[in-house]
């Protein structure tokens, strides 16, 4: 309808149009931006939901191209040999270019004949470094292999067969290497136990303390032997674990002891410390090595590291670069005490 004002006509404003909720009542303003808004995150979702798939393919950030999961169906008896694991795992790191960072130091790895210790190895002596690897005698080709592919890298390989429980295997371990190598600069306690179980009352009194002795025992025991042979400037790297910071159902006594060894790694750098000597650890996330066909059946195996961000496990030199910027003073002189995940993102959940 039309209004006169002073002689001229008008047209007043047109009423503000409506929507109606689905139980019949009117909305408008906010409300109305709020159903559009949520219409629009609806029809998102449905698009990502399409595209699941392709999304939870395995994430490949790094230099080349690593395998993903399904992974073949497998199973190794215990302590299981690198080289019978399909596919083999990666420890070479082709693009890797070393710069000195340890010329002319030795370090002695435990559990060094495969997987990340195998990776440590071969990067440490590409930075310059010999090394001596501890081993259990049932993994003598393994350790050849590792021996075989240090030498390549123009460095020395010393073999330590053992069982780093043994508190008097450890000393002697650290002695044969200061008397071959001629010192000793570096440790890497990496050598583990580790077995599935359901339940708490499935973990028998034998499994408990073959963990706890291998991951816990052989730990203080290599760094009390190697203590007496470091300086100002020297380095102990301890393996722990994911599972000791998340904890895992199913490794109940495994997680355990990866807890404990964070806990020692933190206590022994505030005890060292005052020595110039740093104690830092690496708590790596599910990692392709011998460790898990020889623990898991193989349908688990099949979907190791699939549940994690990057929906693969990674392989063992992905994880190697941080042991040689933990063991590098150039790097890493100002660090100490500290666990660092390497576990393929954190999923917030």
């Amino acid at each position: 309808m039309a209004a006169k004002r002073n002689g001229s006509t008008t047209r007043r404003p047109a009423a503000r149009k409506q929507t109606t909720h689905r139980t019949g009542r009117p909305t408008s303003g906010p409300v109305s931006q709020y159903r559009s808004l949520q219409r629009e995150a609806e029809r998102r979702a449905s698009r990502t939901e399409k595209s699941t798939k392709a999304k939870e393919a395995p994430v490949q950030a790094g230099a080349r191209r690593q395998p993903g999961t399904p992974l073949p169906r497998q199973h190794q008896a215990k302590p299981g040999l690198e080289s019978e694991v399909r596919p083999a795992p990666r420890y070479l790191a082709p693009e890797y270019r070393g710069s000195d960072k340890l010329r002319d130091r030795v370090a002695i790895i435990t559990g060094g004949d495969s997987g990340i210790g195998r990776a440590v190895a071969v990067l440490f002596a590409r930075e310059g470094a010999d090394v001596a690897i501890v081993y259990l005698p049932e993994e003598q080709s393994d350790a050849e292999t590792t021996r075989e592919a240090v030498a390549r890298e123009g460095r020395r390989c010393l073999l330590v067969p053992g069982d780093v429980s043994d508190s008097a295997f450890c000393r002697e371990a650290v002695a044969r290497t200061v008397e071959a190598l001629g010192r000793l600069d570096i440790l890497v306690n990496n050598a583990a136990f580790q077995q599935h179980a359901e339940s708490l009352d499935a973990i028998t009194d034998e499994q408990f303390d073959r963990t706890v002795k291998t991951n816990l025992y052989g730990y203080f025991y290599m760094a009390r032997a190697a203590l007496p042979h470091l300086r100002a400037g020297s380095a102990i790297i301890n393996t722990g674990s994911v599972t000791g910071l998340e904890g895992n159902k199913r490794l109940l006594d495994y997680s355990t002891t990866k807890g404990g060894i964070h806990a020692f790694t933190r206590s022994l750098s505030e005890n060292l410390v005052d020595r110039g000597i740093r104690v830092n650890a690496v708590a790596p996330g599910p990692v392709w090595t011998p460790l898990n066909p020889a623990d898991q059946p193989p349908e688990a195996v099949a979907k190791f590291g699939s549940d994690t961000p990057m929906h693969r496990p990674a392989q063992p030199e992905e994880l190697s670069p941080v042991y040689v910027f933990l063991a590098a003073p150039t790097c890493s002189s100002y660090i100490t005490g500290e666990v660092i995940p390497v576990i393929g993102g954190h999923s917030g959940g």
